[in-house]
This record gives structure tokens, C-alpha cells and sequence, in this order.
């Protein structure tokens, strides 16, 4: 609109002057030749008053131009005393300064408050040319972090730490990369760091910005609950198995105490061998599971061999069968075609069912009549189905979306982290393990394999 009023009023004077120059030759053809006397002056203030017009205009305007080459926005045009021709221009002028000096206002707060954030930030960042070397930034978490109290260069990290210099430099924009950090601050240290990169292109010139955050505390804080996690997965694990051997060798002791040595009958003699076989099966089976565990993360085999179903649940029965009773708890097996096999490791598939009848009798606690149902049958797919079920308190659907999550537990002493080695050894045996739960109806979970 500024310009646009400049023009119009520069428009105008050329107009004018155009009509002026024209007179003469009207006069002329007239016959009127005197009174060129009194239009050529009229013409020749005409040319000046549009030459001084447009002087005037360049020179205002080779001012803003240097204003804004030196970033001058200092510099304010007068508008009270200036020509009307000049008026609207030096107020456009006016305006433009104005609005440079609030952006450079604003970049500047924004400037002063990125230095604090840097300042205050716990992760150490540096910043340097990747041509050069030269450090363009270096925060006072860093500093601190390296016990470095200036660093030019990035060459001159090297004389403090050889190998972080090398970390930095391999570090390619968009890599992490955990690394250790020594100082020689009072005395010899080193600890972990987590290094970040990322780069930038500023006039022609490239830089690199490298974060180092200290995570030697998180690591030892991880590797602790690590540990800690370890030993409850396997007090989980060796006590779902020693319970019911502990039961069933006190049931085997109680009718030992019954029975005396010459009244022992056949009946009696097989009861107690089943019972110690029950026993020396399953206390091989836990030592097995506890080898198995420690090693899990490099299994690549196991000792799979022809796994009869029904010899599962007759030793899982007779495993459980004390606790059960214990807590008039009525296991049913429902198996149609004895027959089913599959190919398996019979300890690890034993261990993944002792957790969930032991999950189960938790379930089934409440229940008035509490139920657990071992099933198993051939799917249209030809894969062997083995099912857990119970008519315990059930499960929300958003329970059922995590029980699987290692170390998630809705017990309160629970670890949370049956389930989760169950689906590990499942799918060890290239099996999938899926559950359906309804709150206040119970829980089936299913074993698939191939």
C-alpha cells in the first residue's frame, strides 16, 4: 500500500510534466511563441522539483538499505517533517524497522532462553565444525561430567581421553552408542556413557552436536533389579515345583506311618513306588528346568522325543493330586483319543503345565465349587491342542492384553513371570499359547503345536 502510494504520487509528477512539455508545441503551432517565455521556466522547475523528488526517495531509501546491512534497527525516519511526497514512505521505513527490531527481539529471548535450557540440562552437548574442529559449543554438564574446564578444539579431547575421541568421531550423525568415559580428576575414574549425534548445516558450514548422558547409576540400577528379578524367577519356579513334591512326599510318609512293615500289601508296595518315581521324575524334571533356564537365551535344541498327552496328565494328576485334595479342588481330565502325541521336551511341556494348574488353583480359590479341566484333541489343522481351563474369577480384557509381559503380576506377592516363561518354552517348541477369560466365568488357556 506504501508503494503503491509512492508510485501514484510519482506517476502523477511525470503526467504533469508530460502536459507541461506539451504546451509549447500547442503554443508554437498557434502562434503564440512569446509565451514560451513564461513555459520553460514552468518546465525546467517541473524537471527539478521530479528530479529532487526521486533523489530524495534514494537517498531515504540507500538509509533503510544500510540500516538493514548493519542490522541497524536503531535508526527511526521522521515523519513529522518530512515532505508529504516523503510522508507515507519514511512511515512504511518506520514500520519495517519496527518489525525487524521485534523479530530480532524475540530471536534473542529465544537465544537467551535456549543458552539457559543448555546450562541447565543434564546432558552434557558439544558442538563443533567438522572441517575444523573448532568447539562452537560446550555446556556446563559436560563440563562437569568430563572435568573439562574449556576445550577449544576437538583434537584437544584426545589429550584427555584418547578413547572417547574416537567414540565421538566414528559416531555417525543418528547413531547411539554406549561407550565409557575416564577422567583423572583428583583420581582415576571411568563410567558409562550414552552418546547421541546429530548434524547440521549453518551458512555453508557443518557442524556436529554430540550428547553424552551419564547412565553408569542406570545401568547399575537395571542390572540390580536384573538380578533381582532373576533370583524371584527362579524361587518361582523351583517352589511351583517343590510344593507338591513336598505334599506328595508327606502323603507317601503318613501312609508309611499306617501301614506297618508285614502288613504291607501289593496294593500299598505300588502306591509307594509310584509315589517315589512321582517324586525322583520330578526332582530330575526341576534340576533339568533349572539348567534349562540358566542356558534358555542359547537354546537351540531340545531333547524332544514322542510325548504321549495322556502320560502327561496321569503324572501331572499324581503330582498335584495331594495340593488338590488339600484344597477340595476337583481336577477332571477329559481326553477322547488317547492316542495323542506329540513331539516335545516331556520336562519343559511338564513345567509350562505345573504353572498353570498352579495358576489355576490361585483362580479357583474363591469358587464354590472349584473345577480345573485338562483337555486335548486335534484341531482342523491337524495341531495338538492341549487346554487349562478353570471356573475361577476370570480375567479383564486388559489383563489378558499383558499377562504374557514378563514380570507383570496382578497377585500381590506375584512375580510375574510364569506365564511369560511359559510362552518362552512354548514357543521353544515352535508352539503359540493363547488365553480366553471371562471376570466371574474362569480361564482356558491353549496350547497349540504343530
Amino acid at each position: 500500500m506504501i508503494f503503491k502510494t509512492f508510485e501514484a504520487r510519482l506517476t502523477f509528477r511525470i503526467l504533469l510534466l508530460l502536459v507541461t512539455l506539451s504546451l509549447p508545441a500547442i503554443v508554437v503551432l498557434n502562434g503564440l511563441a512569446e509565451v514560451l517565455v513564461f513555459l520553460v521556466p514552468i518546465v525546467a522547475y517541473q524537471v527539478y522539483e521530479l528530479t529532487r523528488f526521486v533523489k530524495k526517495a534514494q537517498q531515504e531509501f540507500d538509509q533503510f538499505v544500510e540500516s538493514v546491512h548493519y542490522r541497524d534497527f536503531s535508526r527511526s525516519f521522521n515523519e513529522e517533517k518530512a515532505p508529504v511526497e516523503l510522508e507515507v514512505l519514511r512511515k512504511g521505513f518506520n514500520e519495517i524497522n519496527s518489525t525487524f527490531k521485534a523479530l530480532t527481539k524475540e530471536k534473542e529471548s529465544q537465544f537467551q532462553n535456549l543458552q539457559q535450557v543448555v546450562t541447565l540440562v543434564n546432558t552434557g552437548i558439544l558442538t563443533y565444525e567438522t572441517e575444523t574442529g573448532q568447539v562452537v559449543l560446550l555446556n556446563e554438564s559436560l563440563k562437569k561430567m568430563l572435568h573439562l574446564p574449556h576445550l577449544s578444539t576437538i583434537q584437544a579431547l584426545a589429550n584427555r581421553d584418547e578413547a572417547l575421541y574416537q567414540e565421538v568421531l566414528k559416531l555417525q550423525p543418528g547413531q547411539t552408542r554406549i561407550t565409557t568415559a575416564h577422567t583423572t580428576f583428583l583420581e582415576k575414574t571411568s563410567f558409562k556413557v550414552l552418546l547421541s549425534a546429530t548434524a547440521f548445516q549453518n551458512e555453508g558450514r557443518r557442524y556436529k552436536l554430540v550428547a553424552f548422558q551419564n547412565v553408569s547409576e542406570a545401568l547399575d540400577e537395571t542390572e540390580s533389579q536384573a538380578w533381582q528379578k532373576l533370583l524371584n524367577v527362579m524361587t518361582h519356579e523351583i517352589m511351583n515345583s517343590v510344593a507338591p513334591i513336598s505334599s506328595l512326599a508327606d502323603t507317601l510318609k503318613h501312609r508309611l506311618h499306617q501301614t506297618s512293615a508285614e502288613n504291607i500289601t501289593q496294593d500299598d508296595m505300588e502306591d509307594l513306588e509310584v509315589g517315589v518315581e512321582t517324586i525322583k521324575r520330578r526332582s530330575q524334571g526341576l534340576l533339568r528346568f533349572a539348567e534349562t533356564y540358566r542356558n534358555l537365551s542359547r537354546i537351540t535344541t531340545l531333547n524332544l522325543e514322542t510325548v504321549h498327552v495322556q502320560t502327561i496328565f496321569q503324572n501331572l494328576q499324581r503330582l498335584m493330586q495331594p495340593t488338590l485334595t488339600q484344597k477340595n479342588i476337583q481336577l477332571l481330565i477329559e481326553l477322547k483319543n488317547p492316542q495323542i502325541a506329540l513331539n516335545a521336551d516331556p520336562a519343559l511341556l511338564e513345567q509350562v503345565l505345573i504353572n498353570l494348574v498352579v495358576n489355576a488353583i490361585e483362580a479357583v480359590k474363591e469358587s464354590p465349587e472349584p473345577q480345573i479341566l485338562l483337555t486335548a484333541f486335534t484341531d482342523t489343522q491337524n495341531k495338538t491342542v492341549i487346554k487349562v481351563s478353570d471356573n475361577g474369577t476370570g480375567m479383564s480384557r486388559e489383563v489378558q492384553e499383558k499377562i504374557f509381559i514378563p514380570f507383570f503380576s496382578t497377585k500381590k506377592n506375584g512375580t510375574g513371570i510364569g506365564l511369560s516363561l511359559c510362552k518362552q518354552i512354548v514357543l521353544l517348541h515352535r508352539g503359540s499359547i493363547q488365553v480366553q477369560s471371562e471376570e466371574g466365568v474362569g480361564t482356558s488357556f491353549a496350547l497349540r503345536f504343530n
